[in-house]
């Protein structure tokens, strides 16, 4: 990919945009065809990829930028395209993928975070908070605080919120403020724009609003480009299927972290595990009138399989036992429920059949909501050691290779309906 090609790549600011994650490097054609029919002004992110992805799928950063642009081109995008660096721990994580051209940098602290702080008594917690104590240099400032929302909220800075702040998030705001600077540092010799995102969103309770506020006002006043952050939000959001939860309840939520975007910002929210959450997308949008980063990335890997079932139905059936034989190893890293004794197994299911119950169909889905069925959680967690077994992986490119028409429909009408949902709520 040379240089001027790379340029496509542009920061897109607090636009509202779109993720299309690539796990395969074939599905850039059915993202584009579902930006053209949708045409709401949301701009996309085709280039998209963490490491742990590109790591379980054995590409390069370089490999998904190119793949990603040149499916772009070949499929007629004129439009401006970001490119996400996902889940970036490390500053060599950071200088591979700006040598490549990603522009849009998501920082992941998560493995700084103390998962447990939520649940600490008060003698647990005041132990870890002096232990703590030195990674939030900015208790004090906070300490006593009240900011009243304009949704008419009041954020409440007590000892207590602040010290579980301290011990939830000091490290990991420490260690996203000098990841940061590195992505400052690297731009700054090259002269190329950047943006960044924040992601505190795989924890096991929800980001609470003043953890929030004190995130978001110690990375911007850290000088961090903060152009989206990503909270873990109430109810539950699993891989590979809809929303999980009360929706009325969440956009009061999502409100309020909205209004803390505005205050502070003002920075786009953005919905990780993204993939098939329809019923809450007009709530997102309406929440942040239209600041909202959408970010998917397995939905295009469970749609190629959508098109393995439809030409190649002893393959897809072959994948289905083997997704069935990985999932209790794959699925220790994902936030899912489903279980394989919860799920048939393919075999007396017809095509109909094993396509609904693995991939579940749009027809079947009551008011063209988001899709529920848990096999495509097994199929989800599992595209690693599918794309990377020597027989399954190249079988499965092999009939994308030679259905090109077949993919991108399915993923124009896949992704066509989640932009249209958002710009429901526009």
């Amino acid at each position: 990919m040379s240089e001027q090609e790379k340029e496509q790549c542009v920061t897109l600011g607090l636009a509202p945009s779109f993720g299309f994650g690539d796990r395969i490097g074939l599905a850039t054609p059915g993202h584009v065809e579902a930006m053209k029919r949708a045409g709401n002004g949301i701009e996309p992110i085709f280039p998209q990829q963490s490491i742990r992805e590109m790591t379980r799928t054995e590409r390069t950063p370089q490999q998904v930028m190119d793949d990603a642009l040149n499916g772009a081109m070949a499929a007629g995008w004129t439009g401006r395209i970001g490119a996400d660096a996902d889940h970036l721990k490390t500053t060599e994580d950071v200088d591979v993928t700006a040598a490549a051209g990603f522009t849009f940098f998501t920082i992941d602290p998560s493995g700084d975070v103390d998962q447990q702080a939520d649940d600490h008594d008060e003698a647990t917690l005041r132990e870890k908070f002096a232990a703590a104590r030195e990674t939030a240099p900015w208790y004090d400032s906070y300490l006593g605080q009240s900011i009243d929302l304009p949704t008419g909220t009041m954020i409440e800075l007590t000892e207590e919120s602040c010290m579980r702040a301290a011990v939830k998030y000091g490290p990991a705001i420490r260690s996203a403020l000098r990841l940061s600077d590195h992505i400052r540092n690297v731009h700054e010799s090259t002269g190329r724009d950047y943006e960044i995102e924040l992601s505190v969103d795989e924890t096991d309770q929800p980001t609470t609003l003043s953890e929030h506020y004190i995130i978001a006002h110690q990375c911007l006043d850290g000088d961090m480009k903060l152009v989206s952050l990503a909270p873990r939000f109430i109810g539950d959001l699993e891989k590979g299927i809809d929303y999980i939860g009360d929706v009325a309840a969440l956009e009061t939520s999502l409100n309020d972290h909205a209004a803390i975007a505005d205050l502070l910002g003002p920075y786009k929210l953005s919905l990780h595990s993204g993939s098939d959450k329809l019923s809450m997308y007009p709530a997102l949008a309406r929440a942040t009138q239209g600041r909202f980063h959408v970010k998917t990335a397995g939905t295009s890997y469970l749609e190629a399989l959508r098109a393995v079932a439809r030409h190649d139905e002893p393959l897809f059936r072959r994948i289905v036992r083997f997704a069935r034989s990985r999932y209790d190893t794959d699925k220790a890293t994902y936030h899912v429920s489903a279980t394989n004794d919860a799920v048939s197994d393919e075999d007396g299911l017809d095509a109909v059949r094993l396509e609904q119950i693995y991939l579940e169909r749009w027809a079947d889905v009551p008011q063209g909501l988001g899709f529920t069925e848990p096999g495509r959680q097994i199929l989800h967690c599992t595209f690693g050691s599918t794309l990377t077994d020597p027989e399954l992986g190249p079988a499965v490119r092999s009939v994308l290779e030679s259905n090109p028409e077949t993919y991108t429909e399915v993923l124009a009408d896949h992704f066509s309906r989640h932009l249209e949902a958002l710009a429901a709520g526009m």
